[in-house]
């Protein structure tokens, strides 16, 4: 797009005048939800209130986790329930991941239909025999908490808002006497034959209901509560039970429980509510979740939606999404302004909130507790998002990150494993991806001051998790300083996220004066020295006896003992010391032109043809963006001398793998990494190694930044002679003050003040 001159004044006039004091300038109109929802980055369009616990947004199809008994990989593409790609709706369900690359949730699907009543979805291919929808792109409409769509085949409109806790619908029908809406029990992301577990349904009255649905999915314990209420009592009301016929049936067999019997139970369950409707009629349901209770889920829809309409509902949740993305004002073009605020809203989807409106939620151990001094949060994708999104909290977000660190402290607490997370969501621990980055999260916080919990018990837990020694070959990693590749099929990437952890954990203790914790962790953090080939110079799997295994290709993805990512990607995976990585792979200049190679090279679509979260769409030359391992490596030019290397690869990302457009990210957003990524970047700094005070310098994107501290102070971020050509940095000013080492200080930034760049069109060597 091109932004006039006129709209370009203007907007930095508001920029000015907002610089002065801070106001609430309207940023909801450059979010695009949509942006993700194509290919590969697994986003959702849906309706969410900043870090809620619900998020209403529809799904478009209803693949099976498994295919004749095997992993069907079709069903990785609903990752987020939704695909751009699709044609049909087969409902709104109230639980969704942003972005991930594996999934769960999808509960509590809600469809409008009109004529015959059918309870089964259909066919994408023969949506007809269902009772899933055709719909238009033309028809649908995406916003920061507001979510509309026109259902063709029904000609009902379809619009969603919520709260934290209540998901909010809206349904417009056509003159009928035969309006239904149908609730499924049965539905779901990442679906299996049994994967329900349990589903309960009481009714109140000819309005209202209540129940609960368990579940053994990627949280293999799973019990998410609900309340609903319609806005018009339904005529009549019945079930369709799919359970399969046990020789034992019980004695509620005495009762026709298909049609308006008050109470319901079983695995397979889907309802359905009639209606008679007037043109243009529209009935509202309110749908409340709770981790802990039916009373619970009444309470939570009482306290947050009864007393207010649907659009004064929306006006809400939208000032909520407003005020949060006024923590950060930026200055750029109308493509910048949306990547920006599209990638702020996805940065603050989660973690989301796990808690009642009454402070109770569940625990690990399956019991229910009272928070007393935090807000309990959920959805921890720590090996994606200890990177860069919870540095960005520490950043813009330290109170509500205060509170998701002590939620990983109840964690361990209540964890009969006495572990920190490792990927967590639901009250249950769901051990994907690898390393123990809870511990960076804790280091990281607590030596920027984010801290108000106790840090020498959150030292004990770091430890304890980092000596779990029957958890993924940390035994063998501390007795032989590396993980044998015939025990562990990620035996060297673990070995190297172990490191920078213990890293980590060696700060930590650094920072409480633990000098003895200290050397242990440290020495420790150099274990990624077992696995670099120095005849290669490529981290390498090494096998019990020492030798490194044969068959060995940089190249490949595929069970080279790395998850997720290849040896070219991984043998830069030092971010704790990348000093002592650039002395092992030779010397400065050796560094640098196996960073180029990395950057300029082709990488063959065979050596990651089986690896589902990578695709062309998220490499540049063999780096590969649209995973998270990478993150950090177009920065480490500054650690050889040509910073103007990473200022160049850092905008070259920036303009190509995020884009104002369905398609727009490169690969999967993973709870808000890549957004993280993006807005870092384009300020002009990223944190190479969380658990350090320091930030790298790359290139900004933008031409000017307002980042308003919670503290009350604001720091100030400016690029002059900025151009789209001028990816250089000539100069860079802290306070006035020249900034020659390109690093900037957590500390300093958090005094408030202005950060100025100077930008060319020629590098400074």
């Amino acid at each position: 797009m091109h932004i006039t001159k006129l709209s370009l004044t203007l907007f930095t006039l508001i920029f000015y005048y907002h610089s002065q004091a801070q106001k609430n300038v309207k940023l909801i109109s450059y979010v695009h939800p949509l942006i993700g929802t194509e290919k590969m980055g697994h986003t959702y369009p849906g309706a969410a209130s900043p870090f809620g616990a619900v998020q209403l947004s529809p799904e478009t199809d209803t693949i099976s986790y498994d295919l004749n008994g095997k992993y069907n990989h079709d069903v990785y593409k609903y990752c987020s329930g939704y695909r751009y790609e699709d044609k049909t709706i087969i409902g709104f369900s109230h639980a969704h991941f942003s972005g991930t690359g594996h999934s769960d949730l999808g509960d509590f699907l809600v469809m409008p239909t009109v004529g015959k009543l059918r309870l089964n979805p259909g066919t994408a291919t023969h949506p007809e025999k269902g009772y899933r929808s055709r719909f238009s792109h033309t028809d649908e409409k995406s916003e920061a908490g507001y979510y509309k769509v026109k259902l063709n085949d029904y000609n009902v409109l379809a619009e969603l808002t919520a709260t934290p806790r209540v998901g909010v619908h809206r349904y417009t029908f056509p003159k009928t006497d035969q309006a239904h809406i149908i609730l499924n029990l049965i539905a779901g992301i990442y679906n299996y034959s049994d994967k329900n577990i349990w589903t309960y349904v009481r009714f109140i009255d000819n309005q209202s209901l209540t129940g609960y649905r368990q579940t053994n999915g990627w949280a293999r314990t799973r019990t998410v509560y609900f309340a609903m209420k319609f806005s018009k009592a339904f005529k009549t009301y019945g079930q369709q039970n799919n359970d399969h016929q046990n020789i034992y049936k019980g004695f509620w067999r005495k009762f026709d429980q298909n049609k308006n019997f008050p109470e319901i139970a079983g695995k397979q369950v889907r309802l359905y509510f009639d209606f008679t409707t007037q043109q243009g009629e529209a009935i509202e349901i309110r749908l409340a979740i709770s981790p802990v209770s039916q009373k619970n889920a009444l309470e939570n829809l009482e306290k947050e939606s009864t007393h207010l309409s649907f659009d004064q509902i929306r006006k809400q949740t939208q000032e909520d999404w407003n005020k949060e993305l006024n923590r950060i004002l930026i200055e750029g073009t109308e493509d910048q302004k949306i990547n920006f605020y599209t990638a702020m809203y996805h940065a603050f989807i989660s973690p989301n909130l796990y808690m009642d409106s009454n402070s109770e939620y569940r625990g690990l151990d399956q019991n229910i507790h009272k928070a007393a001094d935090f807000t309990n949060y959920t959805t921890f994708s720590l090996w994606d998002t200890y990177r860069a999104l919870h540095p960005l909290f520490n950043i813009i977000q330290p109170k509500r990150n205060n509170d998701m660190l002590k939620s990983m402290m109840a964690h361990y607490d209540q964890f009969s494993m006495k572990m920190l997370p490792i990927w967590s969501h639901y009250a249950n621990e769901n051990w994907c991806m690898s390393g123990y980055h809870s511990v960076s999260l804790l280091a990281d916080a607590i030596i920027k001051g984010n801290y108000n919990g106790d840090a020498e018990a959150a030292l004990q837990a770091c430890i304890a998790t980092a000596n779990k020694r029957n958890y993924e070959g940390i035994g063998d990693y501390i007795d032989k300083g590396y993980i044998p590749a015939e025990n562990n099929a990620t035996s060297v990437s673990n070995t190297l996220e172990y490191a920078y952890d213990d890293w980590a954990i060696a700060q930590l203790a650094k920072h409480l004066g633990k000098t003895k914790v200290y050397h242990q962790f440290m020495k420790r953090s150099e274990n990624w020295k077992n696995n670099f080939d120095q005849h290669t110079g490529f981290m390498r799997p090494r096998l019990s006896n020492g030798h490194f295994k044969k068959d060995f290709n940089p190249l490949d993805t595929h069970e080279q003992g790395f998850i997720e990512g290849n040896s070219w990607n991984y043998s830069f995976f030092v971010p704790q010391d990348p000093h002592a990585l650039i002395q092992y792979m030779g010397g400065q200049e050796k560094f640098s032109a196996k960073l180029d190679t990395l950057f300029f090279m082709h990488l063959p679509d065979k050596f990651f043809a089986k690896t589902q979260d990578i695709t062309r769409e998220g490499i540049v030359g063999g780096y590969i963006h649209g995973n998270e391992p990478a993150h950090h490596v177009a920065y480490l030019y500054n650690w050889s001398n040509q910073a103007w290397k990473t200022q160049r690869q850092v905008r070259h990302i920036l303009e190509k793998q995020y884009k104002p457009t369905p398609d727009g990210l490169g690969g999967n957003d993973d709870t808000g990494q890549m957004s993280a990524w993006y807005i870092l970047s384009s300020l002009g700094f990223y944190p190479v190694a969380p658990g350090s005070e320091d930030y790298a310098i790359g290139s900004p994107a933008i031409e000017r930044a307002i980042l308003y501290l919670e503290n009350g102070n604001k720091f100030e971020i400016e690029a002059l002679d900025q151009k789209p050509e001028h990816v250089y940095v000539r100069k860079i000013l802290i306070n006035g003050k020249e900034l020659k080492n390109f690093s900037l200080k957590h500390s300093e930034m958090m005094k408030g003040g202005k950060l100025t760049f100077y930008m060319s069109n020629k590098p400074q060597y």
